[in-house]
This record gives C-alpha cells, sequence and structure tokens, in this order.
C-alpha cells in the first residue's frame, strides 16, 4: 500500500522501518529532518511537510509526542490534512486528549477521510518487534481496510468502540502499568534491602500472581539503579495527565496514578524525564537509603 509516516522517534522510527520491509511504498516526514535519513537509505521517500508526506498516500500514519503536536501535523498550516484525499484514511497512534481526537476526526470525515485512534502498548521493544498492542476507536470499515498495516506493527489488535475510545484504553492502560512501575519498584527496594538473591527472586515471582511485563522486563534496571531509554517518563507522565483529566471529568477518584504522577514531576523537574519511566525506582531507592 502507499503508506505515509509522520513522527519518527523512538517508537514512530521502527514502526515505519516496519512497514517499509514488509514491501510497503513509505513516505516518511519528522520535524527533526534528520531522523528521516535512516528511512530514506532503506528505501523510503521523504517529504518536506505533513502535507506533502500525505500526498498520494492511501494511508497517513501519526506517531507524535501530544495533542498540540497532532493537531500542528494533521491540521496545521501544512499539516496532512491538506494532502489527504477522499477515501484515504489517518491513523493516529499517538497518545493524545480523547476529545481532540474526536474533534479531529470529525474535520476529517468533513472531508471524506476516515481517522482511526490507535494508541499502543508494549515499548519500543514491541516496537522494534512488531509485538504490540494496538487499542483502536473509530469506524470499523476503516480498520479492516488498514488492518494488514496494523499486523506488521502489533501482534494484538483490537477495536475497543468508536473515535476516542482508543485514546481511552490507553489513559486506562498507563493508569495500570503506572500501578505496576511503582509497585515494583518498591518490591525491588525491598529485596534489596533484605539482601535476597535476585536472580532466583525474580524467577520465583514471575512463576506467580506477581508477574508482569513490567517485573520480566523492568525489574533488572530498578536492581540495578540503570534505566535504559524504553519510554520517556516525561512522555508517561504527559499520558498520566490525560488520564487523570478524564477520570475528573467523569468523577472517578485514581490516588495510585495521581501518586505516581508527582513521583514522575518530580523525576522531570530534576532533569530525569528523557530517562525510561522505571526510573520511579531511583525515587524509591532515594527513600529507603539504597542510592544518595
Amino acid at each position: 500500500m502507499r503508506v505515509g509516516f509522520v513522527g519518527l522517534g523512538t517508537m514512530g522510527a521502527p514502526m515505519a522501518r516496519r512497514l517499509l520491509a514488509a514491501g510497503h511504498d513509505v513516505t516518511v516526514h519528522n520535524r527533526t529532518r534528520e531522523r528521516e535519513e535512516p528511512l530514506a537509505a532503506a528505501g523510503a521517500a521523504r517529504a518536506a511537510t505533513p502535507r506533502e508526506c500525505a500526498v498520494g498516500r492511501e494511508v497517513v500514519f501519526t506517531m507524535v509526542s501530544d495533542t498540540p503536536d497532532l493537531e500542528a501535523v494533521v491540521v496545521g498550516e501544512d499539516g496532512a490534512v491538506h494532502g489527504l484525499e477522499p477515501g484515504s484514511v489517518l491513523v493516529d497512534m499517538s497518545t493524545v486528549a480523547p476529545a481532540a481526537t474526536r474533534r479531529l476526526a470529525g474535520e476529517l470525515a468533513a472531508r471524506g477521510v476516515a481517522m482511526l485512534d490507535a494508541p499502543v502498548s508494549g515499548g519500543s521493544e514491541g516496537a522494534e518487534n512488531g509485538t504490540l498492542s494496538v487499542m483502536v476507536g473509530g469506524e470499523a470499515e476503516a480498520l479492516e481496510r488498514v488492518r494488514p498495516l496494523l499486523e506488521v506493527l502489533g501482534r494484538t489488535i483490537t477495536h475497543v468502540g468508536p473515535s476516542g475510545a482508543g485514546q481511552v484504553a490507553k489513559a486506562v492502560n498507563q493508569v495500570i502499568i503506572a500501578g505496576t512501575y511503582a509497585s515494583v519498584a518498591e518490591g525491588m527496594a525491598l529485596a534489596l534491602r533484605a539482601g535476597v538473591d535476585q536472580e532466583a527472586l525474580l524467577r520465583a515471582l514471575a512463576g506467580g500472581a506477581a508477574g508482569s511485563w513490567v517485573l520480566s522486563n523492568r525489574a533488572v534496571n530498578m536492581l540495578r539503579g540503570e534505566y535504559p531509554l524504553g519510554f520517556r517518563t516525561r512522555l508517561h507522565r504527559k499520558d498520566l495527565g490525560i488520564a487523570l483529566a478524564e477520570a475528573s471529568d467523569l468523577g472517578v477518584s485514581m490516588p495510585v496514578a495521581a501518586y505516581v504522577a508527582q513521583l514522575e514531576s518530580g523525576l522531570v523537574g530534576r532533569g530525569y524525564g528523557d530517562e525510561d519511566v522505571s526510573n520511579v525506582a531511583r525515587v524509591v531507592r532515594e527513600m529507603a537509603g539504597i542510592d544518595d
């Protein structure tokens, strides 16, 4: 298929690369143009603007950091909306506010363009390996048209409802993993203080009710006090902000998510926002006296 891809960060670049490797005709654009170069070397075309990236494309993917960024690349002066043709589909895989998604979907629908909100879970590893979980909101017919592309990117593609529902599902995901990161961090601090065999402990936990993706993929980082990038803390904090705002609108109290948001705000303020979100363990280790 003729595909455009806007946003080549930690997640977007490997996703665009997978689409290219699967044999699709891919055009890419990124605000920092240098990030297009590895994809161009692999055979992708480059576009100077999101608008240019959308011209002649059957499907355009967007993967950007926040709601204002999405609005700029979709309906801004040089946004994709000005290049998308009636009958095409825009698939936004960013994590943004559900209300903004619904508004943009309405604007695109008025031009004959379908929009799917399709945020993902699975981190940079999932983007590299094509094992992401994709939560899709929007029209089922549009999803079926782009499903072959999504199957290149993810192992689980689930239609969760109308426009905006994908973003709500992602908000729920981020709330759940926020608590998991914090609890795994506390458990690892207890293990370090007690001096137990770390490898044996992780094997035991993985085989029981405490087993989780965070335990399997991030507990070792927490034990070592090292936080190589998988998903940036500042972006997870942004995601929690979206979830907490949605919860407030609906009258839902989320004290655990609010607590983790405070931890992450402190980490961002101290200059650790570009570390992996497993760095919530940094705070827990400091409180336990493990780190200065």
